[in-house]
């Protein structure tokens, strides 16, 4: 039985021509091998423990999303894009700001007035309407990062899950505590796992899994 049926490639989030079909998989299967070799030691520890009853593990898919190169470089495009724009507004700024100097020249009433003072509002209308539509395009194209991400996230973790029969992958956090930050401080406080056996840990294996799926995912769009 094939590891990757339609559902899979779809959860995945790849869209795949005839050319490049294979690359890609292959780069899927090594990823998916490369995860299991990585948690290895899981199985042994888990089957031990838990042997008569459900099994378990924990993944930091915040810490994941924080470290991951691949999802840090799709953001950071995002942010760039972002000074970008902003530097783009700062000239349309001060092209508005010197149609307002240019507005008090003009004796008030007058039609050379009234003509100045509609371009500076359409200036200032357009430039709100730039703004809000960039903003909102690029929050849109963030959030879509975090989301598919967080599908790629989910299926490594349900093909390890499956691999070494666990029922069950909680989310916890491996932030330390700060006492000069009381931010992390409160967060520690309120984590959900106090206490885990490191073995149990699925997050190397879901950033081994997630780095190979991203390329994979790259050299797809890059056959299309």
């Amino acid at each position: 039985m094939p590891l990757f049926g339609v559902n899979d490639l779809l959860i995945l989030g790849f869209a795949f021509t005839t050319q490049g079909v294979a690359d890609v998989r292959r780069f899927v299967l090594s990823a998916i091998g490369l995860a299991i070799t990585t948690l290895t030691v899981l199985a042994p520890t888990a089957a031990t423990a838990q042997e008569s009853g459900h099994r378990m593990a924990v993944v930091d898919v915040a810490y994941i999303f924080k470290n991951n190169e691949g999802i840090k470089s799709q953001v950071k495009e995002v942010e760039d894009n972002l000074k970008a724009f902003d530097a783009e507004l700062q000239d349309k700024r001060n092209e508005l700001k010197s149609a307002a100097e240019k507005l008090k020249t003009f004796t008030v009433g007058s039609p050379d007035y009234t003509a100045q003072e509609e371009r500076v509002a359409s200036m200032e209308s357009k430039l709100r309407l730039d703004m809000a539509r960039k903003r909102k395009e690029l929050a849109d194209r963030e959030a879509k990062i975090y989301y598919d991400n967080y599908q790629h996230i989910a299926a490594g973790v349900k093909i390890l899950a499956q691999h070494y029969k666990i029922n069950l992958v909680l989310r916890y956090n491996s932030e330390d505590m700060d006492l000069e930050k009381g931010e992390s401080v409160i967060r520690g406080v309120m984590k959900n796992i106090v206490y885990h056996d490191e073995s149990l840990d699925m997050t190397p294996g879901v950033m081994q899994y997630l780095d190979k799926v991203l390329v994979a995912g790259n050299k797809g769009n890059a056959s299309r």
